[in-house]
């Protein structure tokens, strides 16, 4: 009950304090010139989705696995994120304006708390005792970055030079300047070495376990794609509305891998990623060209070319993601894969069996190799003459 009150206190003041700065934002904006601390409408409301995504899971997990540390992580980059959107709400008041822009530098604090989550990710755990020096230097530059961006004289977060209203100056300024550069400096190394811990856990991961590596990864290459989609975009809100829409996926698939609700499921879903993308890409390729012939080489400008050539891609979508999908499972789905083709062999096995010591120890096989339970028995009734069955 403890871990239950303490977790779910922190979830209500955050989403709480989320609601409330969105609120207040609409109802009363900003003036023209400090409009960009909100940002747009459309961020206001992705950036309630990340919040409530980071302190949900984080919620659920430090109730479910208090001793996971990662649920209580969760909960805290969601909270540091509040912290910086409760900046929008300082704005109104014209001496804690530049408090406000103090404030924004939580968005990289949460930032900082990402490594720890990815370090320790899934267990709770380091993968060895080397990685301590990792876990220390993530630490250590955290500590630094926000020491330095709390007292140095000017506030980085800001693009114009704006003077921190709690900063020192002299010499001890350049110190905490300093102090904020190595900070994050070691928070972008420690990161880079947690990446690289998710590759030796992998290596030494069970199946259970390399199921919950795969969730992350997931969550991850839905990122970069999101991020490949936004480089095009003009608008510089809808940018940050996509990226921030796909990391608030991250907690998901995290509080999914921790709790390994539906953990095998992974596999399934990556071959339907990759094996739709594909499809897509195809169809969209093979349209385009249609269009090009009819108009281009053809000289037909009507909407009949139109029309045909989406005729044309529709009629090939089922036998396209027949091939495809059966190539992919190859590759991403192979345990789907060869528990089908060993249950299909089993069965024309089965045809010609007639001893039942056989049949039985066969299909205990099978049933290991398919399906890897922890545990198999097979029992066989005996039909006696006289006797129903």
């Amino acid at each position: 009950m403890t871990a239950f009150w303490r977790a779910w206190s922190i979830w209500a003041v955050s989403v709480a304090a989320s609601v409330a700065t969105l609120v207040d934002a609409k109802l009363y904006p900003l003036p023209p010139n400090l409009a960009g601390l909100a940002g747009s409408g459309l961020n206001g409301a992705v950036g309630i989705v990340f919040i409530g995504a980071f302190a949900t899971v984080g919620a659920l997990l430090a109730w479910k696995r208090p001793g996971n540390p990662i649920g209580w992580l969760l909960s805290a980059i969601g909270l540091v994120t509040v912290a910086a959107v409760f900046s929008v709400f300082l704005a109104h008041f014209p001496r804690t304006v530049s408090l406000a822009n103090w404030l924004g530098f939580m968005y990289l604090v949460g930032f900082g708390l990402c490594v720890f989550v990815v370090l320790l990710f899934p267990t709770g755990r380091l993968p060895s005792r080397r990685w301590r020096v990792v876990a220390w230097g993530a630490g250590a530059g955290l500590a630094g970055w926000v020491l330095g961006c709390a007292f140095a004289p000017t506030i980085f977060t800001v693009s114009a030079s704006m003077r921190n209203p709690v900063g020192v100056t002299g010499a001890a300024g350049d110190i905490f300047k300093l102090m904020a550069l190595v900070g994050a400096a070691l928070i972008a190394g420690a990161g880079l070495a947690a990446i690289v811990s998710l590759v030796f856990r992998y290596r030494r991961a069970g199946t259970a376990e390399r199921a919950q590596l795969k969730w992350l990864v997931y969550a991850a290459a839905v990122i970069a794609v999101a991020l490949l989609v936004s480089v095009p975009v003009a608008s510089s809100n809808l940018q940050n509305a996509i990226s921030s829409g796909a990391v608030a996926l991250v907690p998901v698939a995290i509080g999914v891998a921790v709790l390994r609700y539906r953990l095998y499921d992974i596999d399934r879903i990556i071959s339907r990623t990759v094996s739709y993308a594909i499809i897509t890409g195809l169809l969209i390729g093979v349209y385009a060209g249609l269009v090009l012939l009819a108009t281009g080489v053809l000289g037909i400008h009507s909407a009949v070319a139109v029309a045909a050539a989406t005729l044309i891609a529709a009629a090939l979508f089922s036998p396209v993601r027949r091939r495809v999908q059966h190539r992919i499972d190859r590759r991403f789905n192979r345990a789907r894969y060869d528990a089908e083709a060993t249950v299909a062999a089993f069965a024309a096995r089965l045809k010609d069996a007639v001893d039942l010591d056989t049949v039985r120890s066969d299909l205990a096989s099978v049933v290991q190799a398919a399906l890897e339970p922890a545990h198999v028995t097979v029992w066989a009734g005996e039909l006696r003459p006289g006797r129903s069955p």
